[in-house]
């Protein structure tokens, strides 16, 4: 069997941006000193006038990006996750949110895949704190293909953005010939009638690998992709959980206020369903190895299947 290919969806950011910007001269990219690490050196590299760095200044970048958007450009303003919705959102709520300006927000090393970085860069909370700013669209591809798709997206979409990237290698999923992507629409990767376990992010490849364990166990799972965490795939949502009877959530992300969280929000005024949800239970991270700590933190395969089999 040929090895899957695995990709960090930063590193397709940063190439999404270049493939845009040859396309657009109305793109440019601002950066808080840290173009290596999210990848917006890529696009530096092909285009050095429209690639601004604001330097260790998170909330005057968004300022800045919020500033230029009025005069007709579309900035696209990253920074790790803890930065970029953490430090920064009073700014993003009051000079994007508020007045509704057409600025996009990529950024990267969010949840517990951070991993050596420890807590204090470990973002587990960029999906609650976004999801509240009215009008703000939240997502979070699965793979390299959905990533730079939904950049391409965001760059059409009229209004804020606020989109997440892993720092992480994750499996190719997708086929990018095939591909289509659409804000506020999910897909479904498998089908199933037990349970519909539905993810996003890096989740989304274990959910997978989680299914195939439980096909080998008689549990026919389906697994739906909701990159689009805000607005959700209501329709999406409601179909599984009235074909399964049972969904289970899965993010690198708090219970508290992300994906899980919008789905039970979802079901519970209109198809109550029983749910559980999978991610980090309302405590800090820790510093260590990034495969490790998701193993530890329950953001694996195998806790899937765990709570799945005890779910039945």
């Amino acid at each position: 069997m040929a090895e899957v290919k695995k990709i960090a969806t930063r590193d397709s950011y940063g190439n999404a941006l270049k493939e845009l910007g040859a396309i657009h001269e109305d793109l440019v990219v601002f950066d808080a000193d840290l173009a290596g690490a999210t990848k917006t050196g890529t696009f530096k590299k092909a285009f050095p006038e429209r690639h601004f760095d604001c330097g260790i200044a998170e909330s005057n970048m968004i300022a800045v990006a919020a500033g230029v958007s009025t005069m007709g450009l579309v900035p696209f303003a990253s920074s790790f996750a803890m930065f970029a919705a953490g430090r920064a959102f009073e700014q993003v709520r009051n000079s994007i949110g508020y007045p509704h300006l057409n600025v996009k927000i990529g950024a990267t090393h969010g949840g517990i895949s951070v991993g050596e970085d420890g807590a204090s860069h470990q973002c587990c909370e960029d999906f609650a704190l976004m999801r509240s700013i009215p009008g703000m669209v939240v997502m979070s591809p699965s793979d390299d293909v959905e990533a730079k798709a939904m950049v391409k997206a965001a760059y059409e979409h009229q209004g804020p953005v606020y989109m997440r990237f892993g720092r992480a290698a994750v499996p190719v999923i997708h086929d990018e010939a095939t591909f289509k992507f659409e804000i506020g629409k999910g897909e479904v990767l498998r089908d199933g009638t037990d349970v519909a376990i539905m993810a996003n992010g890096l989740m989304v490849a274990e959910a997978l690998q989680a299914a195939e364990t439980l096909a080998a166990d008689g549990i026919n799972a389906m697994v739906i992709n909701l990159g689009t965490i805000k607005p959700l795939d209501e329709e999406l949502v409601l179909k599984a959980a009235q074909t399964c009877g049972k969904v289970v959530t899965c993010e690198e992300h708090s219970v508290i206020g992300g994906l899980g969280e919008a789905v039970c929000g979802l079901l519970s005024e209109k198809l109550p369903t029983p749910v559980r949800r999978i991610g980090v239970n309302d405590e800090f991270g820790h510093s260590g190895p990034a495969g490790a700590l998701l193993k530890q933190f329950g953001l694996c395969a195998d806790h899937i299947v765990e709570v799945v089999k005890d779910f039945q």
